[in-house]
């Protein structure tokens, strides 16, 4: 039996832990050999503690300075240097483990999602099988020249924009365009690279390299839109320049006043804004392990802290509004012919097919309890039909004609005509519902803030109109390009923070420009998790909400720890300042109100998931699918 192995740290995370441990071991030899009578090797023992972390932590500052910043962790420096400079090597040792075990916090908080995920360009395939001389050879995408001629496989991605070289093709673009049914081509049809094949094996004939592809160009818009993003504020900022001003001149006061720099290194002590640096990082990560029981990761602490703060949503339709998943909710049998027997012969008949819609039938009619025949002498025709023998009859599936007198279908409804020995035998229907969840997922976003909530689709204007229109949607944005997506984004933020939600490809620089991007991972594309913030693993929409739920409670829970920490700071510095505090003990009191505040931020840890303020009854309902 092999053991079990641990999850592998990161740079940052392994070397924020050696920090901390750093002080933590100096904290324990030190106090062993003060015990043993040896109090001259525990100081020096302690002032071993301190050096590494103060060193990182004036490396850190330099660097910060340089790109305009000023934090907090200016006092924790000044209190370092100044009880080594006094001779008050274990108040500083103390202070360092503070320090170092905040960053740790932080380091982990930031690394807890982040290994759950994949590369941007993870979805397209490293190599593709060429026509060489007659045979296949297999070559890395980046040797792929225009003209090559490649074969792709079924289920396999295309790795670069081709000319259909086979008779007939069906793709899969819902990652792409937002098309939920497939797409059939014909010869001579120009595709874009991303698409999946959805059919049989076809010949492509590559047009350019792939580096000038279409998923490629969206690559490049997902880093445009990430260096183009304001950094995300943090809660701890808001008390940072406040606190250091008020540090600042109680320091010097003390000082000037008594002329001791024991005194004013005590209030430095006390003023280690130690429930900034550890409460926050506590409530944060138990907020994100909250959220992350519920199916939702979080890949940062500013990412949670956002949640709550925004006002307007861009979601996408397919496979995030609607299961992304052909459905069969429609049978429309010929005169003289029982749906039920059309849905045999035409799932029976299926089972020989690859094809999307060929296994919507077949799942349809097993969920149904029917027990399909074997077909035999199956042919299929890309963009065409198949047909085949079921129990003795011939049965055929494909495009309706056109001037067969029958009505078009609705909006996001695909039709399929099923003959039976050569006459029409009805048609079915075929569509991608809507989430059953949607509609109630929605009204607790409301319900949680959002004012604005806008479908960006790129699919077809009259589909992505009856899903607004039957979700209640403030506004729909259709046929949408990536590009033409990133905008939405652009504008919609003069409503306030945006957040967009969505699952494929066409979706990431969108993703990657929201304030806070939401990907659904259950069937979604690499790029809109690679671009996302939050990853709903859950294929449930409805823990949008819960998320922000969590987020709000986690950071009132963290506002609360930092006031009374701080409160309680503040008093200890005053405290310190008249001479009724040491050093150590000022260090001691703050490990006391630490301890306090973190435990009061293990409280986002529990409790029940937070309930949605009511719904009004009148709410959009999506009970019914698309083709309702």
């Amino acid at each position: 039996m092999r053991a079990p192995t641990l999850p592998r740290l990161e740079p940052e995370e392994r070397d924020a832990l050696l920090l901390a441990a750093a002080p933590a071991t100096a904290l324990a030899l030190g106090a062993a050999l003060w015990t043993a009578g040896r109090a001259d090797l525990a100081h020096w023992t302690w002032m071993a503690g301190v050096l590494p972390v103060l060193a990182a932590l004036v490396v850190s500052i330099v660097r910060s300075l340089a790109k305009g910043d000023f934090g907090l962790d200016v006092i924790a420096g000044f209190a370092m240097a100044g009880a080594l400079a006094t001779g008050e090597a274990l108040a500083g040792c103390v202070v360092a483990l503070m320090l170092s075990g905040g960053q740790a916090l932080e380091s982990y908080a930031q690394r807890r999602a982040r290994h759950e995920m994949t590369a941007l360009l993870g979805r397209v395939p490293r190599a593709a099988s060429v026509y060489v001389g007659g045979r296949l050879e297999t070559r890395g995408i980046e040797a792929i020249l225009p003209g090559d001629r490649l074969l792709i496989r079924a289920g396999e991605v295309l790795p670069v924009d081709g000319r259909l070289a086979s008779a007939g093709a069906a793709l899969d673009e819902s990652a792409l365009t937002g098309e939920s049914l497939p797409v059939d081509y014909r010869e001579g049809a120009e595709l874009d690279s991303g698409a999946t094949n959805a059919g049989e094996p076809f010949d492509l004939v590559a047009l350019r390299p792939a580096a000038e592809s279409t998923y490629a160009g969206v690559v490049r818009l997902v880093e445009s839109a990430r260096r183009s993003r304001a950094p995300m504020s943090r809660l701890a900022d808001a008390y940072a320049l406040g606190f250091l001003a008020l540090t600042a001149a109680l320091t010097a006061l003390a000082w000037a006043l008594t002329g001791d720099p024991r005194r004013a290194l005590a209030v430095l002590v006390v003023a280690t804004p130690c429930p900034l640096i550890l409460a926050v990082p506590v409530a944060v990560v138990a907020g994100m392990s909250r959220c992350a029981r519920r199916g939702v990761l979080v890949k940062s602490a500013a990412v949670l802290e956002a949640l709550p703060q925004v006002r307007s949503l861009l979601i996408d339709k397919t496979g995030t509004l609607t299961t992304g998943r052909p459905r069969l909710v429609a049978v429309e049998p010929a005169p003289g012919v029982a749906e039920v027997d059309l849905v045999l012969f035409a799932a029976s008949l299926a089972q020989g097919s690859q094809h999307p819609v060929s296994a919507a039938l077949v799942d349809h009619a097993r969920r149904d309890g029917l027990s399909l025949a074997a077909p035999t002498r199956v042919s299929e025709q890309a963009g065409v039909g198949v047909t085949g023998e079921v129990a003795g009859r011939l049965v055929a599936l494909g495009r309706p004609d056109a001037d067969d007198g029958s009505e078009p279908p609705p909006p996001g409804v695909l039709a399929v005509a099923v003959a039976l020995d050569g006459r029409p035998a009805g048609r079915l229907l075929l569509a991608d519902p809507v989430r059953p969840e949607a509609a109630q997922a929605l009204a607790r976003l409301r319900a949680e803030g959002l004012a604005r909530i806008v479908l960006v689709s790129g699919d077809r204007a009259d589909v992505a109109e009856h899903v607004g229109r039957e979700l209640g949607l403030d506004a729909v944005v259709s046929e949408a390009t990536p590009a033409e997506k990133l905008a939405a984004v652009a504008d919609a933020r003069r409503f306030g923070p945006v957040m967009m939600v969505g699952d494929g490809v066409n979706d990431a620089p969108a993703l990657a420009a929201a304030d806070v991007g939401i990907a659904i991972a259950a069937r979604g594309a690499a790029a809109a998790s690679e671009a996302a913030d939050v990853i709903l693993v859950a294929d449930r929409i409805d823990r949008i909400g819960e998320a922000i739920a969590v987020a709000r409670r986690t950071r009132e829970i963290a506002v609360q720890s930092v006031v009374a920490g701080l409160g309680l700071s503040l008093a200890g510095m005053v405290a310190a300042a008249f001479g009724f505090l040491t050093p150590l003990a000022g260090a001691l009191l703050q490990e006391a109100i630490d301890v306090a505040v973190v435990l009061n931020a293990l409280r986002a840890l529990g409790g029940q998931t937070p309930e949605a303020a009511p719904v009004a009854a009148s709410a959009p309902r999506a009970a019914e699918s698309a083709a309702a």
